[in-house]
């Protein structure tokens, strides 16, 4: 089987890789982000990427920056067939790409041209999309700018968050490369050049976007918190303090209060947004305090407030 470098991180590039192991692919190494401390405790953990190649007693290489390390000179040195990213994190030295025989191949989250960046799929999110999927492309120099060989698309379900958009696409984007590397070994791979017309970016995530703001309409705070599910979160400043909101609806009703204004916290609680529309918390998360339903909320601290008072700061 043909020879392959393999470049991931999280959940996407596990999937990926195993798809890889499990068709029986060489893959002569596998290279990770440094493992990362998390949580309170900042207990260090390694990556999917990482957890799944030392099952496979596959040999692992963890560069804080491939450009210019050590490591890249031991992967260099390998020359595989195939260079395969999915979910990385870095950018990629053009010697490193140049090093593969066949091509250096990269499962991107998106139907580029559309939402070139490091979050493709939160973007497909935030914007109310309809549809995303996969695209495999070759890797250059410029970021995500690559000729396309292969292409499939997934339609966005209403209850769609990025953490059930990452598992699906990775699973889309798994089986779109087992189909498209054989393509390359036979001749019948094609290429299609991207239109820089229809160019459009996506930015990783900032700390401002984070905010849910009441200039926003309800629709627009909802796909926030879509987008943002699992991580890093959408949150509110209710009295000042953060709360994480991670499920919301957006309701039929209309209203007249103020963006920001608690609407009712009668069995539900729905606050008002831009241009009179009106959003349900469904799941929340005050500071301090684990994940809850609503009604756990409205019957606590949420019980405190009175309909038609502006809860909501920006």
């Amino acid at each position: 089987m043909p020879s392959i470098i393999f470049l991931g991180t999280p959940e996407f590039g596990r999937t990926v890789l195993e798809g890889l192991i499990d068709s029986n692919y060489d893959i002569k190494a596998v290279v990770t982000q440094p493992d990362k401390k998390i949580g309170r405790k900042q207990v260090l953990h390694q990556s999917p990427v990482k957890e799944l190649a030392l099952a496979n007693h596959l040999k692992v290489y963890q560069p804080a920056k491939l450009s210019g390390s050590e490591e890249l000179a031991e992967l260099l040195q390998i020359q595989p067939d195939f260079i395969v990213t999915a979910a990385y994190g870095q950018f990629l030295p053009s010697k490193f790409l140049q090093s593969a025989k066949i091509a250096p191949v990269n499962v991107h989250g998106s139907l580029l041209p559309k939402y070139r960046g490091g979050a493709p799929i939160q973007y497909s999110l935030l914007n109310g999309d309809k549809e995303t999927g996969i695209s495999i492309m070759e890797m250059v120099k410029k970021m995500d700018a690559g000729d396309i060989f292969a292409q499939a698309s997934l339609s966005i379900k209403d209850d769609d968050t990025s953490g059930s958009l990452f598992e699906k696409l990775s699973v889309l984007g798994r089986d779109l490369l087992l189909e498209t590397l054989p393509k390359f070994l036979d001749g019948t791979v094609t290429r299609t050049k991207q239109d820089e017309a229809g160019v459009v970016f996506s930015p990783n995530i900032s700390k401002e976007q984070e905010q849910i703001k009441t200039s926003m309409t309800a629709q627009q705070a909802h796909n926030l918190v879509r987008g943002l599910n699992p991580d890093p979160g959408a949150y509110i400043l209710v009295d000042g303090k953060r709360m994480k909101v991670w499920q919301t609806k957006v309701s039929d009703e209309k209203t007249d209060l103020a963006p920001g204004s608690l609407v009712t916290n009668k069995k539900r609680f729905a606050i008002a947004f831009a241009d009179g529309t009106v959003l349900d918390l469904l799941e929340v998360q005050p500071t301090g305090k684990k994940r809850m339903p609503i009604r756990d909320y409205v019957n606590g601290q949420g019980s405190k407030f009175k309909s038609g008072e502006k809860i909501i700061d920006d």
